[in-house]
């Protein structure tokens, strides 16, 4: 599957110091231990919908750990997946009248041009669910010859599931205990009351074909992958075990990531599946949690549509630290055109006050554990010297702006 153009990204003198991320599992901000070439997944869109502010600002995050990466000398490979065969997409489908393959090839051009204009810089490997079947059919097999998935007693539909209790150290990544897993994988698409499975948690790896489904042929019968497998075959196949970081939203944590996770260390016992668990928190609308049955997405398409400038939807998401659940308002969207205009109108100065110190606070709050708030306070300060009290240096708004490009992803 293609993904979208790539946007150049310009020098900035000197190089970025190390970057710490907060790791999920160990519940603490660490460093990020890449070596030449850092290393990504990010889960990627269910292609049933437009894209919506809260998937905006999961991309948003994880495009500047790909340009804070590459600000600090490494490369980057990065991939990204689509769900484009899941149960979302065919209800929504049928409830259009449209075909389910239609549906999800409109969705995903849709992002494509959503991140082209929220200038996410494009993963080196973008992968649909349906190019992998083979890929999962052959993880499906080690699980099921190694004990790990098991089929479960079923004459019309014998679906393989994955033994919960497979690896030792199932649910190290999210520290939830029992209860708070069975209420979660009731609510975010398990089945914890499938007949025939040994434990409510066992997730399903296989589902075999249904009438009317679209399905695969398999060894242990025709069907199609689960949702969990599908990132750790991925996954697995681009970047091999032990990769730097996995991320997603905060509500992937468990089961997704959980799973995944575990379907990959089920068959590399004794190393994690990634190194790095990183996750983004949601985002509301107006005080009310942002979901699709509330009606109240804000789509960006529908933002750039009215005319909303893409650079300011982007500073309002950077606005808020990425980890914390926050609004977004017409004051924060308000905040971020304010903030952009200043930006651009010191920017356009012929000189200003240096900007090699704007740089360096930057680039540490950025390494931070993506500090954005004080990274923006940085600039701002910049700005208000460079429109209030004028400067002299004739590169600084050169630099400042080849800055914010680089870092932020913000063209002035």
């Amino acid at each position: 599957m293609q993904a979208w153009s790539d946007t150049p990204i310009p020098t900035v003198p000197g190089a970025g110091p190390p970057l710490r991320l907060h790791d999920t599992a160990d519940r603490q901000v660490r460093p990020v231990t890449a070596g030449s070439t850092a290393t990504m997944y990010v889960c990627g869109i269910t292609p049933y919908d437009a894209t919506h502010l809260g998937h905006a600002a999961t991309y948003v995050t994880f495009d500047l750990i790909n340009r804070i990466f590459r600000d600090a000398g490494h490369q980057v490979h990065y991939v990204q997946n689509v769900t484009d065969v899941d149960d979302p997409l065919f209800e929504r489908a049928a409830r259009d009248g449209v075909d389910w393959r239609e549906l999800g090839s409109s969705e995903i051009a849709l992002f494509r041009d959503d991140m082209t204009a929220l200038r996410v810089l494009p993963p080196r490997h973008y992968v649909g669910a349906i190019e992998t079947v083979d890929e999962v059919v052959e993880l499906v097999g080690k699980l099921l010859a190694s004990g790990a998935a098991y089929t479960v007693d079923d004459a019309e539909y014998p679906d393989v599931y994955f033994r919960a209790d497979a690896t030792e150290t199932f649910g190290y990544e999210s520290g939830y205990d029992r209860d708070t897993m069975a209420r979660l994988f009731a609510e975010r698409g398990g089945d914890p009351d499938r007949a025939g499975k040994r434990d409510p948690l066992d997730a399903l790896l296989w589902r075999i074909a249904r009438p009317g489904e679209p399905s695969w042929p398999a060894p242990f019968g025709a069907g199609r992958p689960g949702w969990h497998i599908e990132c750790a075959a991925i996954a697995l196949n681009r970047l091999g075990p032990e990769f730097d970081i996995q991320g997603g939203g905060s509500d992937l944590i468990y089961p997704h990531h959980e799973y995944s996770a575990a379907h990959a260390e089920a068959l590399i016992s004794d190393r994690r599946f990634a190194r790095h668990y990183v996750h983004t928190g949601m985002i509301g609308l107006d005080g009310e949690k942002m979901s699709k049955s509330k009606g109240n997405l804000v789509l960006v398409s529908r933002l750039r549509q009215a005319g909303v400038d893409p650079a300011a939807v982007r500073l309002g998401l950077l606005a808020g630290h990425y980890r914390s659940d926050r609004m977004w308002t017409e004051a924060v969207l308000g905040d971020a055109h304010t903030r952009l205009q200043r930006w651009r109108d010191a920017a356009a100065l012929p000189a200003g006050p240096a900007a090699e110190d704007t740089l360096m606070r930057v680039r540490t709050h950025l390494a931070d554990d993506l500090d954005t708030p004080h990274a923006l306070a940085a600039l701002d300060h910049w700005a208000a010297q460079a429109l209030d009290y004028g400067g002299s240096d004739t590169s600084a708004p050169t630099l400042i702006r080849d800055v914010v490009d680089a870092l932020l992803g913000v063209r002035l």
